[in-house]
């Protein structure tokens, strides 16, 4: 997994970039990564996933918690660029209903 941010200041969020697969082996790093950006800087913050080959449930979690931590700061969590299959499990889940997913249309 690759992770990287940066915080929008004309936006007033942080953009973070996922890529490779975020499994059981990465998901510790994620979260303490995205937790403490939202400690630094609570912020709305726009994931984009285009990079992103694979999510296992322990990423999953990491992505709900950080959704509720968000949400008690005020902000939201946006996903955008979802491969299909990533996309699939995220509707399985009904976890679509609970994340803002912009949906690419190219």
């Amino acid at each position: 997994m690759r992770f990287s941010k940066e915080y929008d200041s004309a936006a007033k969020r942080w953009n973070v970039s996922l890529s490779g697969e975020v499994d059981a082996a990465y998901a510790e790093e994620m979260k303490r990564e995205l937790l403490s950006m939202i400690e630094e800087k609570p912020a709305d913050i726009m994931l984009d996933c285009a990079l992103l080959s694979y999510l296992d449930s322990s990423g999953l979690g990491v992505l709900i918690g950080t959704l509720k931590k968000a949400k008690e700061k005020g902000n939201k969590v946006v996903i955008k660029n979802l491969k299909p299959h990533i996309g699939r499990i995220f509707a399985i889940t009904k976890l679509d209903t609970l994340f803002s997913i912009e949906v690419s249309k190219g």
